[in-house]
């Protein structure tokens, strides 16, 4: 079972807006700074040696905050980085495989896109949370098949894991998204591409219920 409590702000790096160490750093710090509670590394490129170099400076980062860093799609560099765990696609491999190479304490987040069934699945499988989306449209992908905000609470219903909302996730729709049923907003462009990160990571933060 995972040592971290899965709730508030989740940020997601992006290697377009933050291309260079200093600056991805900088912002991720930023954004710990103002609150957020989970980050997740997501590069696509197949510069593995920046990408091992960049998931291990940010576990360090992360580590200071207390703070997890799970990566995007890839247990091996979650593996090599000593990353709290991996987010999986659809199509990136199996839970269980994940499980196995990464350990019970492990992280395992998995992208259900709109579909509950892959969120009955997931949970069977041992996953420790689930994302829908998009809820909004999405810079990040502008092609995700719309999700209804109906569909968080369809699955608190049937499905216990910490449930993460993404796409398209501002400070104007947050609260919203949170009254439906979502413990953790995913955000990319609308935090990390702020003028001030630190602050519009506090404004994301104050509309999280307290946890008790």
């Amino acid at each position: 079972m995972t040592k971290f409590e899965l709730h508030g702000l989740y940020a997601i790096t992006d290697s377009v807006l933050m291309p260079e160490d200093n600056e991805l750093l900088s912002r991720i710090e930023a954004a710990l700074r103002g609150g957020t509670r989970i980050v997740q590394y997501r590069d696509k490129s197949d510069d593995s040696i920046k990408r091992l170099r960049q998931a291990r400076a940010l576990v360090d980062l992360c580590q200071q905050f207390h703070v997890p860093l799970v990566i995007n799609d890839d247990a091996n560099l979650a593996k090599a980085s000593g990353a709290a765990g991996v987010h999986l696609g659809q199509s990136d491999g199996l839970i269980s495989e994940a499980r196995a190479l990464l350990g019970n304490s492990a992280i395992i987040g998995t992208t259900c896109h709109a579909n509950l069934e892959y969120a009955i699945t997931a949970q069977q499988a041992g996953a420790d949370y689930i994302a829908y989306g998009a809820f909004y449209a999405s810079r990040t992908k502008p092609n995700a098949t719309p999700a209804p905000l109906s569909l968080l609470g369809e699955s608190k219903a049937q499905i216990k894991l910490p449930t993460v909302a993404i796409g398209g996730i501002t400070v104007d729709n947050a609260a919203q998204t949170l009254t439906a049923g979502a413990d953790m907003l995913a955000v990319v462009h609308a935090l990390l591409a702020a003028d001030d990160v630190e602050q519009q990571a506090r404004r994301f933060s104050q509309l999280f219920p307290t946890v008790s």
